[in-house]
């Protein structure tokens, strides 16, 4: 029996736990019956393929999903949202889809629909309205990401624009400049943005992100200023 369901017997036979074991109460459990990670995996980017995107997949339940921090920078918890991605694109059709400029704009889900989905997840993650933050596609449209996966969509805290978009256009640089495959980039973004260019071989030079051990071999630039992506 998992730590999650056991606490969650515990609270029904006695009813009283969270005043007797308090410190049981406070470790946090993610949907999937485990010990939330508070988005701070073991290691790597890992080889577990990303969920397929569903539109219909649950939102986490109030109160289940930690904020984690690598670098000072915020991570979702892996347990409640471990990315998922765009069935409709793949390595194949790239230069259809998401290395064509203004695409994201035909998959982006309206406003009216976000804006619902920020409001439950912010409730998931336990984050008032006070914190100022971003609904944010953890594996980015412009990388193939599922557009309206709850699994692929969190409350990031902190400033907008955001760090992470700035990762996010080079590694969209990167794979439609062919330094790195499709699914390489997805994985290594939604395992830990922060490392994200170490986990694909890739530094950034300047303005331009190169391979590491080929600095030679750069990406060229598509996005400028832009922010056409996440």
């Amino acid at each position: 029996m998992g730590w999650c369901e056991m606490r969650q017997q515990w609270r029904t036979r006695l009813g009283i736990v969270s005043a007797v074991f308090p410190l049981v109460v406070a470790a946090g459990c993610g949907t999937s019956g485990t010990p939330a990670s508070g988005g701070a995996p073991a290691s790597g980017s890992g080889s577990a393929k990303l969920p397929i995107g569903d539109g219909k997949a649950p939102m986490p339940s109030p109160g289940t999903c930690k904020v984690g921090k690598r670098d000072g920078q915020p991570l979702p918890d892996r347990d409640c949202t471990p990315g998922a991605v765009n069935p409709d694109v793949t390595q194949s059709n790239i230069k259809r889809t998401i290395c064509k400029v203004g695409w994201t704009k035909t998959v982006r889900p309206s406003s009216s629909v976000t804006r619902v989905m920020k409001a439950k997840s912010a409730r998931s993650y336990s984050l008032g309205r006070e914190v100022q933050s971003e609904y944010d596609h953890l594996v980015p449209l412009e990388l193939g990401g599922a557009p309206d996966d709850p699994r692929n969509l969190w409350v990031e805290p902190g400033r907008i624009p955001n760090p992470k978009d700035a990762v996010e256009h080079k590694l969209n640089d990167a794979v439609c400049s062919g330094l790195v495959p499709l699914a390489k980039a997805q994985r290594a973004i939604a395992v830990r943005w922060v490392t994200a260019f170490d986990d694909t071989g890739l530094r950034v030079s300047g303005s331009k992100v190169c391979l590491r051990d080929n600095p030679s071999k750069c990406a060229d630039s598509r996005h400028g200023g832009s922010r056409d992506g996440d």
